[in-house]
């Protein structure tokens, strides 16, 4: 075996593509999933994403493509998973290769809604990979301006920190800065959480509420963030950091947050169903929405935000209806 650890990338996406294109800067080849073999004889024919991020090329000589999921887990050291929450527990029940003794890095931001789980947890309690051996990626960061090679920064979480430091410097190059965290399950939650707070942001950018409104939305918002992640997880975090305010802060405003870009057709008026389709993506903050309500109904902490998006998406309130309700529980 060789001294440098087989990194796969698991998805096929936009955030899988970019994540692709920083890791080629420092390693000699990755091994790449895709579920679609055709998408991969498009890979390799014209040498970019045929689907996400066309823009991005890449050296196909240094991939190696996988259509088989057991095929490239046993070919990898550490899994970086890229699949939408809402397809990862189908996606990984093809599995029969143990995982339990890889490293299995979530970049997904989401919640497995058969378990109502971050990532890090149901890794662990459906395929027993010890804590110490998963990690997280959170932003502030967009697929779109890694594509543009604009500096941004990633933090990478992992109670095993010496762990999170080798596998940050995979990812540092000139335009991507990586810092390191312990705190796998209050990035992981804040992360899906920043998802829900965009969508509400969206939907008032639809309503036609201003920038001082949204102001006070994102101010309530991290509030929001910590009561949930210190009720969870209660350990000593700077909720201003970037892998917590920095990433709600990017998500709510950036014109590539596909969060608030479904948030925003909900606030105009389409349904749920017609959103998702027009946007060819998957919105995760759709599906954490549901579960985040269902967690929080055992933790009981003040959500007024992430509530009136479920009421809005689940409960069939109209927007305008919900949202003026909100407007008088922010400060």
């Amino acid at each position: 075996m060789n001294s440098e650890p087989k990194i796969a990338v698991l998805g096929s996406g936009s955030w899988a593509t970019a994540l692709a294109k920083i890791l080629m800067n420092n390693v000699e080849g990755i091994n790449w999933y895709f579920r679609s073999a055709d998408n991969i004889e498009q890979f390799k024919r014209f040498g970019h994403n045929p689907n996400y991020l066309r823009g991005v090329e890449f050296d196909t000589s240094r991939i190696s493509f996988f259509d088989d999921i057991n095929e490239i887990v046993e070919a990898s050291d550490i899994l970086i998973l890229t699949i939408p929450s809402a397809f990862l527990h189908q996606a990984l029940s093809q599995l029969t290769v143990d995982i339990k003794h890889k490293f299995v890095v979530s970049a997904i931001k989401g919640i497995v809604p058969e378990f109502n789980q971050i990532v890090g947890h149901y890794l662990h309690e459906t395929y027993k990979v010890p804590y110490e051996r998963v990690g997280v990626i959170t932003g502030p960061c967009h697929a779109e301006e890694v594509a543009l090679e604009r500096l941004s920064y990633l933090t990478i979480a992992c109670p095993d920190v010496k762990r999170a430091c080798e596998f940050g410097d995979k990812l540092n190059c000139e335009y991507i800065r990586t810092h390191v965290s312990d705190d796998i399950f209050g990035t992981e939650y804040a992360a899906v959480l920043k998802n829900i707070i965009a969508i509400a942001s969206g939907i008032v950018h639809g309503l036609r509420y201003g920038d001082n409104f949204q102001a006070v939305l994102v101010a309530n918002a991290i509030q929001e963030i910590k009561r949930f992640v210190d009720k969870v997880h209660p350990i000593n975090r700077d909720i201003k950091s970037s892998a917590y305010l920095g990433d709600l802060l990017v998500t709510t405003y950036s014109q590539f947050s596909r969060n608030r870009t479904f948030g925003a057709m909900i606030g105009k008026g389409y349904t749920t169903r017609t959103a998702q389709i027009e946007m060819h993506m998957v919105a995760e903050g759709y599906y954490a929405t549901k579960s985040i309500h269902e967690i929080n109904e055992a933790y009981k902490v003040k959500m007024p935000i992430c509530n009136a998006v479920y009421n809005i998406l689940y409960g069939n309130v109209p927007p305008a209806i919900e949202i003026r309700q909100l407007t008088d529980k922010l400060r």
